[in-house]
């Protein structure tokens, strides 16, 4: 493709910001993975249906599977990347680890984009609010109790307040 049918775009991602010239058609996944070599976020289903593709697109989650790069222009993202501080896991992190929430982890990224504002938003949230928040993200290998627990932890113990 000629660079004369590219686009420039700018964007904050994890609180560092991008300049780029990119395809219109390139794909928030694709861009986050290919241009900025941030791979933790995954590609699933390519449909938005899997959440493995999930970030958070000024502080929401998002799929960003079915999301132009374009669209994202001026935004801020957050990926998976950015949850950990200075070497220091996130406690949603932690407590995926201390709960055995994750086993080959292609999901978990999105698991973790999707819970970090869940919990920023309920911050008092039942098993079923939990179990309604987890269900737009597939995992084919944990059977969710023990992602529901780590959860309910972060939940007893103040992770979205």
């Amino acid at each position: 493709m000629h660079d004369e049918t590219k686009v420039q775009i700018t964007v904050s991602v994890n609180g560092e910001t991008y300049t780029r010239l990119i395809e219109p058609r390139l794909l928030l996944s694709d861009f986050l993975r290919h241009e900025l070599k941030l791979t933790g976020t995954n590609v699933g289903c390519e449909h938005g249906v899997c959440g493995a593709c999930t970030v958070l697109l000024d502080g929401e989650s998002v799929r960003s599977c079915i999301i132009f790069a374009v669209q994202v222009d001026g935004q801020s993202i957050e990926t998976v990347e950015g949850l950990a501080k200075n070497d220091t896991l996130h406690p949603l992190q932690e407590l995926f680890h201390q709960e055995h929430a994750l086993q080959c982890g292609f999901c978990t990224p999105g698991f973790l984009m999707t819970l970090v504002p869940f919990l920023r938003d309920n911050p008092t949230a039942d098993e079923a609010a939990i179990r309604q928040a987890l269900s737009g993200n597939l995992c084919r290998c944990t059977g969710y109790a023990n992602i529901v627990a780590a959860v309910k932890k972060a939940v007893e113990s103040g992770v979205g307040r």
